[in-house]
């Protein structure tokens, strides 16, 4: 038919395969450990053997790049759909409200997946560093969370580097301690007004 585009259907089964092979690198850290993901257990686990792998990704990192960008690609949406919800509801302009539901988001997306939290945020895999394509969703949601810091009046980078930090230690400390429970998570707003209060936010009216 006129003015149809023709489906590319090999392009369409070949992205559905990479993302059950991301599906299963995913179960497999999750199962066993970030660290201990191995092709012949991904192959298996979507039905292929270990050499069709690489078809699909030249290498295991290959399948950790594809994963910290899937990962972080996640967590952007999941802060912007978070912020659209306080927007809607009036409470975008009061500083101390979008600071806690930015820190609380990334907390709460954070210790809801050891396996992904480590993948973004440490260094767990030897020899394992991201290109730059997959880099960049975790470097766009870190200058969009500036930018935001910036709106509410926090303009020093050692202050935005004081604000990752502290979000950050609640999360390990969480991850570490309580993991499944709300031991550190309770205490997430109550770190963020301390900080507010260190960095002279007004308060919410």
């Amino acid at each position: 038919m006129l003015g149809t585009p023709n489906r590319n259907r090999i392009a369409e089964r070949r992205e559905a395969t990479r993302r059950e092979i991301l599906d299963a690198a995913w179960e497999v850290a999750r199962e066993q450990g970030l660290s201990q993901i191995t092709l012949r257990d991904v192959a298996a686990r979507v039905g292929m053997q270990a050499p069709s792998l690489y078809s699909h990704f030249a290498s295991k990192n290959a399948i950790y790049d594809a994963m910290f960008a899937q990962a972080w690609t996640e967590c952007q949406e999941t802060i912007l759909a978070a912020e659209e919800r306080l927007a809607a509801e009036g409470g975008a302009s009061k500083p101390r409200a979008a600071l806690r539901v930015q820190a609380r988001t990334f907390f709460d997306f954070a210790v809801s997946d050891l396996a992904r939290h480590q993948l973004m945020n440490q260094r767990t895999i030897p020899g394992f560093e991201p290109t730059p394509e997959a880099y960049a969703p975790a470097v766009d949601t870190l200058e969009s969370f500036k930018k935001r810091l910036r709106a509410l009046g926090v303009r020093r980078q050692q202050d935005a580097d004081l604000c990752v930090a502290l979000i950050g230690g609640l999360i390990d400390a969480q991850l570490a301690n309580d993991p499944g429970g709300s031991r550190w998570a309770r205490l997430v707003d109550r770190a963020v007004d301390m900080l507010a209060n260190d960095l002279g936010l007004p308060q919410d009216s």
